[in-house]
């Protein structure tokens, strides 16, 4: 009988695309500070991804009546929140969502996970032919080569396998605590644990 042979490839170990970043209490740059942040590329180049717990005072619906190329107006108004992705092109926004027929406008990150910065997707939102899941951010985040390992080696950050439900289901305001909590840390024992001289 033929043995199997296993990838032990160290890439994909090395790799933190489709995991979230959790902010560290160390970590006090304003964009950043308690932070939740989805990886959708991470290589040798650097990393690029989107912070899902901080919403902006912007409605989905003024989002929409401010894209020329949006003409319907959703009955009821969308009033979920839109998200700052973070502080780089905050005139470009984007919509992680769940997986949607037409899917040729958007780029699959998981099984259960796709990104668009198409109006494409943007203009089904309110409609029938919405994402089931969804939600929209205005920029985004990006670290260069070996700046977000360096940033986890000054304990800036710690990661985990992203989770759906947390994007999707978990209260905004609950996102970084139970992060934490689903890799088994005290939110509480972190911030008394750290910043003492």
């Amino acid at each position: 009988m033929e043995s199997v042979k296993i990838d032990n490839s160290p890439e994909v170990l090395n790799t933190l695309k489709d995991h979230f970043l959790i902010a560290m209490p160390s970590l006090k740059d304003p964009y950043f500070k308690h932070s939740v942040v989805y990886i959708c590329e991470h290589d040798e180049k650097g990393a690029m991804g989107f912070i899902i717990n901080f919403p902006v005072k912007l409605t989905l619906q003024e989002l929409l009546n401010n894209v020329d190329s949006i003409d319907h107006y959703p009955e009821p108004p969308l009033l979920n929140p839109v998200f700052l992705g973070g502080p780089l092109e905050l005139e470009r926004g984007f919509v992680l969502h769940s997986p949607v027929a037409d899917n040729s406008q958007s780029t699959k990150l998981n099984d259960q996970l796709m990104v668009s910065n198409s109006n494409a997707i943007l203009s089904t939102l309110g409609t029938k032919n919405e994402p089931e899941k969804y939600i929209v951010t205005l920029g985004y985040a990006s670290w260069s080569s070996g700046q977000l390992e360096q940033e986890i080696n000054d304990n800036h950050w710690i990661s985990m396998e992203s989770q759906n439900d947390i994007i999707f289901s978990t209260p905004v305001e609950q996102r970084w605590i139970e992060s934490l909590q689903r890799l088994g840390i005290n939110p509480e024992q972190l911030s008394t644990e750290i910043g003492h001289a």
